[in-house]
């Protein structure tokens, strides 16, 4: 049954938000960033950009880099609704649209607004293929100037539905590994044969580091230059922000005020980052 209420909707997504905050919360979750200029937390990073994760692995930037400027691109359609409630409550916008319809507007609404944010993109989403990108969010990067930056994640041994996507659960106290790689600058006014060359590459570049991600939390091993994931940018909303949010709905608010970010010193491992590290080799352009 479909929720319509606003009231039910409201209460969904805050079971949901809740439910997802103290379940992430209790997971081991080391991240390894390719460069460290793409992530988030960086008071360097002055541009916004596009980062693209797997539909089946949605739940896992979710209590990661919170309250840092973060846009997650979900669907128009109805049931949406709860989905926004709830990643609004856990320190994302919302921005209603997909990848191949109304993507390019909801962006440049962002940006026209001033506001910086960073887009996260589902590329192979809401219907699939699995792990199949769609050219969306190449489109975008070309049609802008916007890098994409592909983020890839692994769980040991989680649960997976038996949806399209084998959405993926982790464990109650399991391993969580993120790897985040380098930033890819699409060229400008492609066509559509340029688009899909640049489709393939990134796509090959996601399914390298998805398999990377995955072996790393499998192994238990640390890698060299990785550190533990801190949960957010700026404090999490007050307990009267919740509830005005609860309450008046997720509308677009004000652009946010913004705060010092933490430095990367904060949760840099003990020595000098090396330059090797999984997937080194895709450091380069196609």
């Amino acid at each position: 049954m479909k929720l319509r209420h606003p009231a039910l909707l409201r209460a969904a997504g805050f079971c949901g938000a809740m439910f997802i905050r103290h379940w992430m919360s209790t997971l081991d979750h080391r991240i390894y960033f390719h460069d460290p200029s793409v992530d988030p937390a960086n008071p360097e990073k002055h541009e916004p950009m596009i980062y693209i994760i797997w539909h089946e692995y949605l739940l896992a930037p979710l209590d990661v880099r919170t309250n840092c400027d973060m846009a997650l691109l979900i669907g128009r359609h109805a049931d949406a609704d709860v989905l926004s409630y709830a990643i609004r409550l856990l320190g994302f916008d919302a921005v209603r649209g997909s990848s191949s319809r109304g993507g390019s507007s909801a962006l440049r609404e962002l940006i026209d607004a001033g506001r910086g944010c960073n887009l996260v993109i589902t590329p192979d989403g809401p219907r699939g293929p699995r792990r199949q990108l769609a050219q969306g969010p190449v489109y975008l990067s070309s049609r802008l100037g916007i890098p994409i930056v592909c983020c890839t994640f692994g769980y040991d041994r989680p649960f997976r539905a038996r949806s399209w996507d084998r959405f993926a659960v982790p464990r109650l106290f399991s391993r969580q590994r993120t790897i985040v790689g380098p930033p890819l600058r699409i060229p400008a006014g492609l066509d559509r044969a340029g688009i899909e060359h640049y489709r393939r590459h990134v796509e090959r570049v996601m399914t390298r580091l998805t398999a990377e991600a995955e072996a790393w939390a499998t192994s238990g091993r640390r890698l060299p230059g990785d550190s533990v994931a801190f949960r957010r940018c700026r404090p999490l909303r007050s307990a009267r922000d919740r509830l005005a949010l609860f309450v008046g709905g997720p509308h677009r608010s004000e652009a946010p005020t913004k705060t010092p970010r933490p430095s990367l010193q904060s949760e840099a491992s003990t020595g000098r980052r090396e330059t090797a590290g999984p997937g080194a080799a895709l450091r380069a352009s196609a």
